[in-house]
């Protein structure tokens, strides 16, 4: 997936014009970028300190959206899990892919109402994106606690016979029930230990049947052996199991427990493919919606530093740029030429005795005499 920059620069005699000449430089022949026209709409400025309060205000939320994105992304492609081939065409934002989203880019008016104050405009995106996140935190735990559930009880339907559930392999008549005196226990025993055992186990206390010992099931190391004895005599036998070693499962027959053990694996994985349909269509959705609202916080952004950068009256083009594979460095060199006179002029065109410079830039090390933002739309780290 492609990495954007999206910068801004004072308008020339016309805002087109400053746009042709970015594209004369780095566009053919010179190949350096393919670029697009950002377009914003007529934002309300409001005060110059309000502006700079919002500068940094906007530089969390913009971290805030693009990690929810991903949140969002990644648990999608879990979810999709042996259809992860299918992720990125499930990654839209506005119903086409993110690609086209960025280049196309139009705010929404119905979202994001211009008339508002950018602060408030901030705050429907603040919120808008935590309950995205909150809802998310509710709908992952409900499904991850479903679908480790059904792989707990998948697990024990296939492990090996010290573990796994043997509600499947016991049949009625492998045990003496409804008996005072004697139970029937089942043991696993090592098929390398199952001489011992046959030799053994009659002696191992006393009142054990005789002769009550059959293998019921073996996988590749074990036998489970059921073995007949009077209930008096049953702790000590599981002793005398394990020093010779030999595994006494805690098993009950009951005919009721087994029906409903094997109706709670059908019902999970009912459950789960009856869930997988609308959690994929909510993770798609908001999935659209979180990433739109992280661009239009990138809009904002953009919009705030040229008003403090470039002064008023407004007069600036944003503009998204696509840099060429192996072409990022000259491109970089190519700007600062362009642009390298705005570093004196920056501030020119506004009251700087009413605003406290240091607080403008909140750009860490991405400053530059025009204003430059990364959007990178790797949002799902790939799997090795």
């Amino acid at each position: 997936m492609a990495e954007y920059w999206l910068i801004s620069a004072p308008g020339d005699k016309t805002c087109q014009q400053t746009f042709d000449k970015l594209n004369a430089a780095t566009g053919r022949p010179n190949n350096i970028s393919t670029n697009y026209k950002f377009n914003l709409p007529d934002l309300k400025v409001g005060t110059l300190d309000t502006l700079v309060g919002l500068s940094d205000d906007l530089g969390k939320l913009d971290t805030y959206c693009e990690g929810i994105s991903k949140k969002v992304a990644t648990y999608l492609g879990e979810v999709l899990d042996d259809q992860r081939d299918k992720l990125q065409e499930n990654l839209l934002a506005n119903g086409v892919d993110l690609n086209t989203y960025m280049t196309r880019f139009q705010w929404d008016l119905a979202k994001y109402p211009i008339k508002q104050s950018l602060r408030n405009i901030t705050e429907i995106i603040s919120k808008q994106v935590s309950q995205i996140e909150s809802d998310l935190r509710v709908k992952s735990t409900a499904y991850n606690n479903l679908k480790g559930n059904l792989q707990n009880l998948e697990r024990k339907a296939t492990g090996n016979l010290i573990t796994r559930y043997l509600g499947d392999i016991v049949k009625k008549e492998h045990f003496v029930l409804d008996s005072e005196y004697l139970v029937t226990l089942l043991v696993v025993v090592q098929k390398s230990f199952f001489h011992d055992w046959k030799t053994k186990y009659e002696s191992l206390t006393d009142m054990i049947v005789p002769r009550s010992s059959t293998v019921i099931y073996e996988d590749d190391e074990n036998c489970l052996c059921t073995v007949t004895l009077f209930r008096r005599v049953e702790d000590e036998f599981r002793h005398k199991c394990r020093e010779n070693k030999f595994v006494v499962r805690d098993f009950t027959y009951n005919e009721v427990e087994l029906a409903a053990g094997k109706n709670e694996l059908k019902k999970l994985d009912a459950d789960k493919k009856k869930q997988f349909g609308p959690l994929v269509k909510w993770l798609k959705v908001n999935f659209g919606e979180c990433f739109t609202a992280w661009i239009h916080t990138k809009a904002l952004r953009v919009f705030v530093e040229s008003v403090l950068r470039y002064g008023l009256p407004v007069n600036f083009q944003a503009m998204l740029l696509l840099p060429h594979k192996k072409s990022q460095r000259r491109l970089r060199e190519e700007l600062n030429r362009m642009y390298d006179h705005l570093d004196n002029t920056a501030f020119t065109g506004m009251d700087t005795g009413t605003v406290d410079i240091p607080g403008l830039a909140g750009m860490g090390t991405d400053y530059y005499p025009y204003v430059f933002y990364k959007i990178n739309l790797e949002l799902v780290e790939a799997r090795h």
